[in-house]
């Protein structure tokens, strides 16, 4: 098998997994077991909070210590099991426990499979968008699998949604911890004459146009959250009126749209025009689909406008990530790709789980949640980054060598 494959098969599998509970978890945790929005944005802050942590794992390992591909192995082999066996969960504080270990496990591999995809891709800027749409692809297949095993179990009482997303991401996992083993092999780069690698990623804060990128990629992921904890109880709401049971399917014309956009005008897009107009493009797309929220009719169109996540997240968060291979010094590329991480997936996303959670609390009384109101919120905060990013970042300047 080609290497270009087997990286396809890798993303595949990495979002799949992440795809299988993501974009219903909080659906489930609210409409069946009960949870306020305010429990559930905690557990989904959980992940943020395990990818603060991970590049002092993950990162250090495949940089200085152990193959990548062997990381990744043993880490999704040891979530997979934890998953499987934790989808029966149903208090509050058995599930944060559950999920606060699997993440730690799960976020280090974030990082690390766009670390060996840019190691072993002669382009990235043409290639990458080619082999993570594989990752997208993965997350439609976990969505549409889900909703086609609750079609199946409709008819049985309890059993349709009862633990089958965690369980399902549970055995995604266990195979690509299988699979991961047949990755191109990826030696840890020794030859770094600095050894906590890291730190020298760390450093690249120190230019002054990265520093505006990252401040403005952590606010930005603060928003993502509305999305991800949000919308399945939205849409599932008699707002709109999607079932239980559809929900998941539903929710993939998101990456549906985003494969169209990764596969073809990402490559053509980011060279033509460089980094900062897609990112700019990537920013106006969020205000654009929560608009779409708070008017929140006809139906149609706001389960069509989920589409716009395909320019939410392709033209913003890829291409963040492309931009950082392109600037970070070779010995330290895998560190450089988790500390973006920490800051999108880690401190972004975890105060971003918290806060959309707690807005869905501050507007629901008696039951009844005023989704207008808190979809507001968002819109103008995009906004706001949308202004901040054309006036400031200039991307030419780029932090090509790490400051001594």
């Amino acid at each position: 098998m080609s290497a270009k494959f087997r990286l396809g098969t890798m993303m595949f599998l990495e979002y799949a997994i992440w795809g299988a509970w993501a974009p219903v978890l909080s659906a489930y945790l609210m409409n069946t077991l009960g949870f306020s929005g305010g429990q559930a944005g905690f557990i989904y802050s959980l992940l943020p909070i395990a990818t603060i942590i991970a590049p002092f794992i993950g990162g250090q390992l495949a940089d200085r210590y152990f193959p990548t591909q062997k990381v990744i192995a043993f880490m999704q082999l040891a979530g997979g099991v934890l998953l499987v066996l934790g989808s029966a969960v149903a208090s509050y504080s058995a599930m944060i426990w559950v999920m606060l270990i699997y993440c730690l496990i799960y976020a280090p591999t974030l990082a690390l499979t766009n670390s060996i995809a840019f190691i072993h891709l002669k382009d990235s800027e043409k290639d990458f968008g080619k082999i993570r749409v594989w990752g997208t692809i993965g997350w439609i297949a976990a969505g549409w699998g889900l909703a086609g095993w609750r079609f199946l179990v409709k008819s049985t009482p309890g059993i349709a949604v009862k633990g089958d997303t965690l369980f399902l991401a549970g055995l995604f996992s266990i195979v690509m911890g299988i699979l991961a083993f047949s990755l191109p092999h990826t030696p840890p780069k020794k030859e770094g004459t600095k050894p906590w690698a890291f730190l020298e990623a760390l450093k690249m804060l120190k230019n002054k146009d990265f520093l505006v990128f990252t401040i403005i990629a952590f606010v930005v992921a603060t928003e993502l959250q509305f999305y991800y904890v949000l919308t399945a109880p939205f849409l599932t709401s008699s707002v709109i009126g999607v079932s239980n049971t559809a929900i998941s399917m539903v929710m993939t014309i998101a990456q549906i749209a985003e494969i169209f956009v990764m596969a073809l005008l990402l490559p053509y897009f980011l060279p033509k025009y460089g980094i900062k107009k897609t990112m700019i493009i990537g920013v106006l797309a969020w205000p654009l689909r929560y608009i779409i929220f708070v008017i929140g009719t006809p139906a149609w169109l706001v389960i069509a406008s989920l589409s716009l996540h395909g320019f939410c997240y392709v033209f913003f968060f890829t291409a963040a990530f492309i931009y950082v291979d392109m600037i970070a010094p070779k010995d330290i590329r895998a560190s450089a790709q988790s500390l973006i991480a920490v800051i999108i997936l880690g401190f972004g996303n975890f105060v971003g789980s918290n806060f959309s959670g707690w807005i869905q609390s501050l507007f629901t009384k008696e039951g009844a949640t005023n989704w207008r109101n808190v979809f507001l919120v968002p819109t103008a905060l995009t906004l706001l980054c949308a202004f901040v990013f054309v006036l400031l970042f200039k991307e030419k300047k780029a932090a090509a060598e790490t400051p001594a």
